[in-house]
């Protein structure tokens, strides 16, 4: 820090702008120091902060992408304010004429996030909070132009682990959805209309259960009356993810392979629709990934080149058949 001081024994003062090597987010404060004494007083030099401000604006994420099929341009301009607590998103598209459309623009914290669509003139608003150390937390969404939404209560018990969630529409159809959630997974109950001509209201039960078993886990989840159960074995080298839907007996597993150091496989097949899938991944380094699959279900194949985000573009190509898909990434 330089300092400005004149020949004189009175009190001097200096402001100065430092600049902290370890910070990041460059950026810089304005200190005044006062006062500091004569050399020959040995009183202690006070020092204090009173504000900062970026010594730039901040940094803005760039997303474009084009589609060959539509002749659309996809454009996501995104920036994070006041020390990243707060989130600015713009979206929006535009074809080769210029024309734009389907503006939104996103304002989103922590605890309130404001979705607005221009064109629709319509707003989406979510808030939350908690009271008692966040033992007891509060959410709400509102759709402000068709008028509906969800309050929700999230209680949590002596344990942490354990906690019981009631959730209801707004306005109400009906008595509210219960859900409680312990280690080994979570149960709900809810109101359902029946596909009957009565519409009668029933309850329906929901639910996923995990748990160890042999060197892998074991899931159960059931819900609409089906039961999926799901076993997952991981090692240092190899995951495997064997499946079945019942009462479908729909039976399928996924399968991942460490190939060396820098290459990874991914391999899913289901029995009953005889779709599959692969994925292919090399790390070239820490800052460049390279990805590419494909998918017999909707006949995609796809390629992708990540590049960490100290580099300023990330370049993404995916091709469907005679469809080409670009996204580019700009920090």
């Amino acid at each position: 820090m330089e300092e400005t001081s004149t020949t004189t024994t009175t009190t001097t003062t200096t402001i100065a702008t430092t600049q902290n090597p370890n910070n990041t987010n460059n950026n810089s404060q304005l200190v005044l120091e006062s006062p500091i004494q004569n050399p020959n007083n040995n009183k202690s030099t006070t020092t204090r902060s009173f504000f900062s401000f970026p010594s730039r604006p901040p940094p803005v994420r760039v997303t474009s992408e084009f589609d060959s099929d539509s002749n659309i341009f996809l454009h996501k301009v995104s920036c994070k304010l006041f020390n990243s607590i707060a989130k600015l998103k713009l979206s929006f598209q535009n074809n080769k004429e210029g024309g734009v459309s389907d503006p939104q623009i996103a304002f989103v914290t922590k605890h309130l996030s404001i979705f607005y669509d221009v064109e629709e003139q319509n707003a989406f608003v979510k808030g939350s909070f908690g009271i008692l150390g966040d033992r007891l937390q509060f959410r709400a969404a509102q759709d402000v132009k068709a008028q509906e939404g969800e309050v929700a209560m999230i209680a949590s018990l002596p344990d942490p682990s354990y906690k019981l969630e009631l959730s209801s529409a707004v306005p109400s159809i009906g008595l509210p959805k219960a859900t409680f959630r312990f280690p080994l997974g979570e149960i709900s109950v809810e109101e359902r209309e029946q596909e009957e001509e009565d519409l009668r209201r029933v309850l329906s039960v929901s639910g996923i259960v995990k748990g160890q078993l042999l060197n892998g886990i074991c899931a159960a989840q059931y819900k609409d009356e089906n039961l999926n159960l799901r076993y997952s074995y991981k090692d240092e080298e190899m995951t495997f993810i064997p499946s079945i839907s019942l009462p479908s007996n729909s039976l399928s597993f996924a399968f991942k392979r460490r190939l060396g150091i820098s290459d990874k496989l991914s391999y899913w097949y289901n029995f009953d629709s005889n779709n599959w899938s692969t994925v292919y991944k090399h790390t070239m380094s820490k800052d460049f990934k390279f990805k590419a699959g494909y998918d017999s279900d909707v006949r995609l194949g796809w390629a992708s080149l990540w590049v960490s985000s100290t580099l300023p573009v990330i370049l993404k190509i995916r091709e469907r058949n005679e469809k080409l898909i670009c996204g580019l990434h700009v920090v």
